[in-house]
């Protein structure tokens, strides 16, 4: 507000300054006409331009009611004679400029009508000045190369008032036009955060009721049998279950406290991770054999879109197919992350879980739009040998953006 009200105030001063321009610059034509002086004393010069000119300061605080204070001045001092022949449309210059402002801030309807009205004044006020005024004058001491003619008053300033009106318009609509786009492009980064919250969300919790379910159901099998894996297993949905509302409660963080450093936030899942990944699926049954290769350090985003990508091939496994092998690989070098999954598929013969043959859904959707984002390429899909095979490669440049 503060910065603001220093703004408004340079523009008023810069006003005032261009409104004192405009009245010298009036008050040397009445003085010194290139047609016929005016019959009115000399010292009237002041007062009629500060007069004329006084809209300018103001144009501002009260454009509309300015406008029409500059149309009546200027045409009430050119019907009365206190301008001279040939510099008349000087005396329309102020309207010219609140026309201008008058334009670029309101609507296209009111600044037409107040054209309109400010073309009907100094036409009438020419053709006055030229048909009851002129007459009387005393003849001009040295004759003007371009004499004194109403067609010529009126002919400049409509054109000054069409192009102020015009120019004005013009600067209104772009405006509005970047407005317009400045409120879209924010929308759209909203949804893109909706989308990408949703998608941490749908991998978080997904990941981790997937592994809930598949312990919360060997418990109950064995429950009466063998009720020490009853324990190891509320053990590990205990545990389970902690994690995940740690990342929940993360992500949501990011909601409430977007731009504000005295929020904490949890630091944000990456490759050092990944062996926790696989400690939860084993944990459902699942032998997983993890190989991080390359030295590389990841930039934070893509370490993070790595983790989730895996995360989801891990609870795809754990979901669909249950307990088998599986080999996760990421190889992290060349400005480039490799991703592969692979399992073997159901074991003993034991057929494949609802939904396992495509394993289609939000999992794969998610995993394929991480990729697109860096432009990479992602393959999934089952394997001739039996099993699921899932493949991504994420291009990227040193700063963590795509390449």
């Amino acid at each position: 507000m503060e910065w603001a009200g220093r703004r408004l105030d340079a523009k008023s001063v810069a006003d005032a300054a261009v409104a004192v321009a405009v009245a010298l610059i009036i008050r040397y034509a009445i003085v010194d006409p290139p047609g016929p002086s005016s019959h009115w004393p000399a010292w009237s010069a002041w007062p009629v331009a500060a007069v004329v000119s006084f809209p300018v300061a103001l144009r501002r605080r009260r454009p509309r009611a300015m406008l029409a204070l500059a149309c009546a001045t200027a045409a009430a001092v050119t019907m009365a004679g206190a301008v001279a022949a040939g510099a008349i449309w000087l005396t329309f210059t102020p309207a010219v400029l609140v026309l201008y402002l008058v334009a670029t801030t309101a609507s296209i309807a009111w600044s037409s009508a107040g054209l309109a009205v400010c073309l009907l004044a100094e036409v009438s006020a020419v053709l006055v000045f030229y048909a009851q005024v002129f007459p009387g004058l005393d003849p001009a001491a040295a004759p003007s190369e371009i004499p004194p003619a109403w067609p010529i008053e009126i002919g400049m300033v409509t054109v000054l008032l069409t192009v102020a009106w015009a120019v004005g318009t013009v600067v209104r609509w772009r405006r509005e036009t970047t407005a317009r786009l400045v409120r879209h492009l924010a929308e759209a980064a909203v949804t893109d955060e909706r989308r990408r919250i949703a998608r941490e969300l749908h991998d978080v919790i997904g990941h981790s009721m997937s592994l809930i379910a598949v312990k919360a159901t060997v418990a109950n099998h064995v429950a009466d049998a063998r009720p020490q894996e009853v324990r190891a297993a509320l053990a590990v949905i205990e545990q389970t279950s902690r994690s995940t509302l740690a990342e929940i409660h993360r992500v949501l963080d990011l909601l409430r406290s977007d731009g504000d450093p005295r929020q904490a936030r949890l630091p944000v899942p990456g490759m050092a991770d990944l062996p926790e990944l696989a400690v939860h699926a084993r944990s459902a049954g699942v032998e997983v054999d993890l190989a991080v290769r390359g030295e590389a350090a990841l930039p934070a985003a893509v370490a993070m879109s790595v983790y989730r990508i895996v995360q989801q091939a891990l609870t795809n496994v754990v979901t669909h197919v249950g307990p088998t092998r599986c080999s996760v690989t990421v190889d992290a070098g060349g400005r480039e992350a490799v991703i592969e999954v692979v399992d073997d598929g159901p074991r003993h013969g034991r057929p494949p879980r609802p939904g396992s043959a495509d394993r289609g859904g939000h999992g794969l959707i998610g995993m394929r739009e991480r990729v697109k984002m860096y432009g990479g390429t992602f393959d999934a899909g089952p394997r001739p040998e039996g099993g699921f095979r899932v493949s991504a490669r994420l291009p990227y440049a040193p700063d963590g953006t795509p390449a």
